[in-house]
């Protein structure tokens, strides 16, 4: 009986994934008011009640997806970063070669991140789990501007939405044609943000 268990548990755990995966391409594709529940069953290949038995509504669904996104982004953007080394330039390079790769390696992550209408319908965990990537960089940005490496007259979140900005539209750009990206591309945008945001001392070395 014990062994019969865990096969169970093994099987609702790979169907649960199975859902989620599925609503994460399909809201990427479509948007999350775009898209209903039954093809995200079909796509997952359960009824659309057994999907229910897990999430039991759309907004519960979208907020585990974006909560389990988001965890993946972070992982892969703060994970072995010593971010009180103090070398500010170094760590700008490499979380932003960080978020490129992951654009590029999760495009479906990446673009389901980056839809404007989350704020509608995220719930308080997910918004907690939004914090806990937000606050370490903009602990990074202050400590930045503390030591005099980035400019001081640019709040810590406009900064966050400049850099994190100029990575989503290269990507959108390419995403509908605009441009080709090549890895030149977003280097040269790389150290145009590096310009923007760092003490004009610091910019003209």
């Amino acid at each position: 009986m014990a062994g019969q268990g865990r096969a169970e548990s093994a099987q609702e755990a790979d169907k649960r994934w199975r859902i989620l995966d599925a609503a994460l391409g399909v809201f990427a594709e479509y948007g999350v008011h775009g898209t209903a529940v039954p093809p995200i069953a079909r796509q997952a290949g359960v009824a659309v009640g057994t999907l229910y038995r897990y999430f039991a509504s759309k907004e519960q669904l979208v907020n585990a997806v974006f909560r389990e996104t988001k965890a993946l982004l972070g992982e892969r953007l703060l994970s072995g970063l010593d971010l009180s080394s103090g070398d500010v330039r170094r760590l700008f390079e490499q979380i932003w070669e960080r978020l490129v790769g992951f654009a590029r390696e999760e495009p479906a992550a990446f673009r389901f991140l980056e839809m404007q209408d989350h704020a509608g319908y995220l719930d308080a965990s997910s918004r907690q789990q939004e914090n806990t990537l937000l606050g370490p960089l903009r602990e990074l940005i202050h400590a930045g501007q503390q030591n005099g490496v980035l400019n001081s007259g640019i709040r810590p979140e406009v900064a966050i939405a400049l850099f994190w900005g100029g990575v989503v539209g290269l990507f959108k750009a390419d995403k509908h044609g605009y441009l080709e990206l090549a890895e030149t591309d977003t280097r040269d945008a790389r150290e145009a943000c590096w310009r923007a945001l760092a003490a004009p001392a610091v910019e003209q070395a």
